[in-house]
């Protein structure tokens, strides 16, 4: 496949594994926010903890699209250089605080988001380069 449609599917695929990492692990923890704190490491409490995650319908949501995120990005690395695809898919860790703070009700605070800045500039110097180098495959 030509580099230009290479590139049109890559960036397709690399979307949908950031917003099904990133909405993947919000839910996981908006259900375990809900389902309780642990602070009681006994088998007991434990286990009941652990039938109280598995009723939820917000961590089955989250693992669904973890699900999802984990084919995607299988996909990506079957055609696509693995250092472009990291780097790549690290624009989820700029959304993620965005998700925090919209829906989970967290507070991001100036450092973090310098931090995010950094990160997509990164992403956007990676989004640059060649989908694939290797011959391998």
């Amino acid at each position: 496949m030509s580099q230009p449609g290479l590139r049109t599917r890559t960036a397709v695929l690399i979307v949908l594994t950031v917003i099904f990492n990133s909405s993947g692990n919000l839910c996981l923890s908006i259900g375990m926010k809900h389902v309780s704190r642990v602070q009681d490491w006994s088998l007991a409490r434990l286990a009941m903890l652990g039938r109280i995650t598995a009723a939820s319908g917000i961590v089955w949501v989250g693992v669904g699209l973890l699900a999802l995120f984990f084919i995607s990005y299988l996909l990506l690395l079957s055609w696509a250089d693995y250092s472009y695809v990291l780097p790549a898919s690290a624009a989820g860790y700029a959304i993620v605080p965005l998700l925090g703070y919209t829906f989970g009700g967290e507070r991001v605070s100036p450092l973090r988001w310098s931090g995010v800045l950094l990160i997509s500039a990164g992403v956007m110097m990676v989004g640059r380069t060649p989908v694939r180098t290797s011959t391998v495959g």
